[in-house]
């Protein structure tokens, strides 16, 4: 219901202090205005019941599709919101923002550390474009080695469904691998459809079903003896922190959810970010800035056969400095630890 009433005050107006801009013509102005006079306790007595109807990671548990987020310390906002990040333009000249830079830079090794890869690019804006940037690193490196037969990629039936959609927005044939009894992928199933027409195989592990799929070890050997990659979502990346890496398992390359492992927000248009982890064979491909350093200065570059620019990290800079909090918080506690208070 309306609480509002005609000459209630929620705020009270600071002095002009500033030249008084001429307002449109008259006949271009409404004389009535339907905004909602109300006090300050009424407003903040109405948004804290408003607050209340909702359920999120704050009062409990939170399942969303395959994501399942978790608390974040809200001290991360605070630090999120320094104007070293908060009020950083993505034009200013690159002398100006070096702690930025320094950031993103380390973040990269970090990220490729944790990962178990070699390289990492920070340019994709969410978890979906770095699906995209992915698969379009796929479709480059099989072209830059003339084999371009390869147009099918194959996903498990226990697959997010941006999987197969990423794959048919980047133009490639979709093929479902059946799982078996157990939940996991059929082996049976995925040798005879790994032939030399596959570009990759798309994995999350664990799965969205929460399983361990204890024939990774196999499915790799089958997957790069018939010259096919090894793609990791990185959805449940949460599980595995200071367990085991997907570079020691095989993969070739992993898109990761910050919402779900490093304290980024989820949802509500952004920002977002979705980083991309790669073994050494698919660096030159990755999509650019990354960051690089010469001496004491850091500086953006673009590997020399980049898929192309996705934007500019720093216009992502309050995600990056959450990361780093909870990379911090992984060095210092040991992650095996944090893999059972984070999740």
């Amino acid at each position: 219901p309306d609480i509002g009433r005609p000459g209630k005050i929620g705020c009270s107006l600071p002095h002009l202090d500033v030249t008084q801009a001429e307002l449109p013509p008259k006949e271009l102005l409404r004389q009535e205005l339907e905004l909602p006079e109300v006090s300050e306790v009424e407003l903040v007595r109405y948004f804290t019941a408003l607050s209340k109807l909702n359920y999120g990671v704050d009062t409990g548990f939170y399942p969303l599709g395959s994501c399942t987020m978790k608390y974040n310390p809200k001290w991360h906002e605070d630090v999120a919101q320094l104007p070293g990040f908060a009020s950083i333009h993505p034009y200013q000249p690159i002398g100006s923002v070096q702690g930025a830079l320094q950031l993103m830079f380390e973040l990269e090794e970090y990220l490729a550390e944790i990962t178990g890869m070699s390289a990492t690019s920070l340019a994709p804006m969410a978890g979906a474009e770095g699906e995209l940037a992915s698969i379009l690193m796929v479709k480059a490196y099989h072209y830059a080695r003339g084999d371009k037969i390869r147009n099918r990629i194959l996903v498990p039936d226990s697959a997010h469904g941006t999987n197969p959609a990423t794959a048919a927005m980047c133009g490639f044939e979709i093929s479902t691998v059946p799982s078996d009894d157990r939940g996991n992928i059929d082996l049976k199933s995925l040798e005879s459809m790994m032939n030399e027409e596959v570009a990759t195989l798309t994995l999350t592990i664990p799965t969205t079903l929460g399983l361990f799929d204890l024939q990774i070890a196999e499915i790799n050997q089958l997957v790069h003896q018939r010259g096919g990659l090894l793609c990791g979502d990185g959805a449940n990346l949460n599980s595995l922190l200071g367990k085991v890496k997907f570079g020691d398992l095989g993969f070739d390359y992993v898109q990761l959810n910050l919402h779900k492992t490093f304290s980024t927000p989820h949802g509500g248009g952004g920002p977002g970010s979705g980083p991309i982890c790669v073994k050494s064979n698919l660096a030159d491909f990755l999509p650019s800035p990354l960051v690089a350093k010469s001496g004491k200065e850091y500086t953006f570059t673009s590997p020399t056969k980049s898929i192309g620019s996705l934007g500019l990290p720093t216009e992502t800079l309050v995600l990056w400095s959450r990361l780093m909090l909870i990379y911090v918080l992984l060095a210092q506690r040991g992650s095996r630890r944090s893999v059972r208070t984070l999740s």
